[in-house]
């Protein structure tokens, strides 16, 4: 069976649940079905023995940091809910931790990368450290380095700054906060529906929900890299979300 095929599966039976009349039981996931999951005040739950048929057995770990992404989607509300954006989601955490569902830094802490990287002078002397445009900030106003952190693996300044402000968190001047799973999974539902990340979101990636679709996405974090792979595990994850009473 196609991915699309499997898509279609799954977003009809997501339809069903909400009792959509058999006309907009129709596998793609437009405004007629979010409206209706919205309307019902119903949230998102994981089909388990599913979850462990495409991923396999888990640590407690790893189950917790499930729940605790999906509860904050279902406390976010709102677009957060569109089960595309929400497996999505799912594929990208699951991706950019290693499997692990846990708010981990970077391997090497960047050490190889712009962001992880302190400047010096003709010294020798550390002074600062650059964002992605090439400015330096100094050490003594910024006294951290912003390598990956996180679920999405935030990096650089300029998001640590953006992120907390819409957060209401001082991620610049406490990076590690980004490491508290619900600061986490907080960051990377906000970064995901508005774009923070690259300029692009979910709502200008996915439309009805499509295996192209999904691929596409994948620029929402890092340009095309396992673009396929993040993609796969995004229809393996809508297969394993179900509706249930809140």
């Amino acid at each position: 069976m196609s991915y699309d095929s499997r898509i279609d599966d799954a977003v009809r039976r997501l339809q069903s649940q909400l009792g959509l009349e058999s006309k907009h039981i129709d596998g793609a996931w437009g405004g007629t079905s979010q409206k209706a999951l919205l309307a019902s005040g119903k949230k998102l739950d994981y089909k388990w023995g599913v979850l462990r048929k495409h991923f396999g057995r888990f640590t407690q770990a790893q189950v917790d940091g499930f729940n605790t992404l999906l509860a904050a989607i279902n406390k976010r509300g709102s677009d957060a809910l569109n089960p595309l954006y929400a497996a999505y989601t799912l594929a990208t955490t699951w991706h950019e931790t290693a499997a692990k569902m846990q708010a981990i830094s970077e391997y090497g802490k960047g050490s190889t990368r712009k962001y992880g990287k302190w400047y010096t002078n003709s010294k020798g002397v550390v002074y600062g450290h650059a964002n992605h445009r090439g400015k330096v900030y100094l050490k003594s106003q910024y006294p951290f380095l912003y390598y990956g952190r996180g679920y999405p693996q935030l990096t650089w300044l300029d998001n640590y700054k953006k992120m907390g402000e819409l957060l209401g968190l001082d991620l610049a001047n406490n990076p590690e906060l980004a490491l508290v799973p619900a600061n986490s999974a907080a960051i990377m539902i906000e970064g995901m529906l508005l774009g923070s990340f690259t300029g692009l979101s979910l709502s200008k990636c996915m439309r009805y929900g499509s295996y192209g679709e999904f691929v596409y996405s994948r620029r929402i974090i890092n340009g095309t890299d396992r673009d396929s792979l993040v993609a796969r595990y995004a229809v393996q994850f809508l297969e394993c979300l179900t509706i249930v009473d809140a």
